[in-house]
């Protein structure tokens, strides 16, 4: 090579490089959180619902004892959001996402308390290896609150403005009511245009509670009652989530009772650990072919 051509090749670039940050799957992210059915359901079924959350004794020695939230979706879909006042809230629901939820909303969580009160949190994409959801929290039950609107997000007077009140009325106009049930955990009924539905988080391994609801299958009682119908079922994280089809004008009240007739039809079909019979088998087959897409 001659000397020009060697006077003309660039420097040696010394910026130091960036590890590539891979990303991992977890399939179920909430898996040794005592309500992880319902942390699935506010995040995969519920448009509007919050629930206080305890930080760990580490954070609240590093960051004082800081109030957090957790919401099921935050405005414009942000990860994380600080008040000016300190607190904390993250979103379940958002735009960008790793194959680790809980990685996610532990970034997010500690991101915000980073943050200085009533600052714009910066909340990485991907967040690369780190502490998760089980490692940050005191675990419990979730005191969900439901909501019907996202009033929730603001501050006393914030609602007075007319661009935050426009941006408010815009997001309440996508909710579809959505009721909490008290015949089983993580069971939502919704009203969606022209019929109803009752959708329920199983907390059981798949395998199991596949059985069991082929199990009652082939007896023919996945129904909850009459004008019902059981219209297949959804991954989500994890865990099945079937959903019946049910009359529009029946309130969401008057499924208190059969919700509750069923679940107990399906805690005895999960105990029965039996081989599948034929009928069984073939009820399970149907059950297969009868996955959802659309929640």
């Amino acid at each position: 090579m001659s000397k020009r051509r060697k006077s003309q090749r660039p420097a040696a670039d010394t910026t130091p490089r960036r590890d590539k940050v891979r990303d991992v799957f977890v399939p179920r992210p909430f898996d040794g959180l005592v309500d992880e059915s319902e942390w699935i359901a506010m995040r995969e079924l519920v448009p509007a619902a919050s629930a206080p959350l305890r930080l760990a004794p580490a954070l609240v020695e590093e960051f004082g004892d800081r109030a957090a939230t957790l919401a099921t979706v935050l405005p414009m879909a942000a990860p994380a959001i600080t008040k000016p006042d300190g607190r904390v809230l993250i979103g379940l629901q958002r735009h960008q996402q790793s194959g680790d939820v809980s990685r996610d909303l532990a970034d997010a969580l500690l991101c915000a308390l980073r943050t200085e009160p009533g600052g714009q949190v910066a909340v990485p994409p991907l967040p690369g290896p780190g502490p998760r959801l089980q490692d940050i929290l005191v675990d419990g039950p979730l005191d969900i609150t439901m909501h019907e609107g996202f009033d929730f997000w603001l501050d006393p007077g914030a609602a007075d403005d007319p661009t935050v009140q426009a941006s408010l009325e815009r997001a309440n106009a996508a909710i579809y009511p959505t009721v909490r049930l008290t015949a089983a955990k993580a069971a939502y009924w919704c009203q969606v245009p022209e019929k109803a539905h009752v959708r329920w988080v199983l907390p059981d391994d798949e395998d199991a509670a596949l059985d069991a609801l082929a199990r009652l299958g082939a007896a023919g009682t996945l129904p909850l009652g009459e004008q019902t119908r059981f219209a297949g079922m959804f991954r989500a994280h994890g865990r099945l989530v079937p959903v019946w089809d049910l009359p529009e004008e029946t309130p969401a009240a008057e499924w208190e009772e059969p919700v509750a007739q069923f679940a107990k039809r399906y805690a005895e079909a999960l105990s029965d650990t039996e081989p599948l019979d034929a009928a069984g088998r073939r009820a399970r087959q149907g059950l297969l072919g009868r996955q959802l897409t659309l929640r």
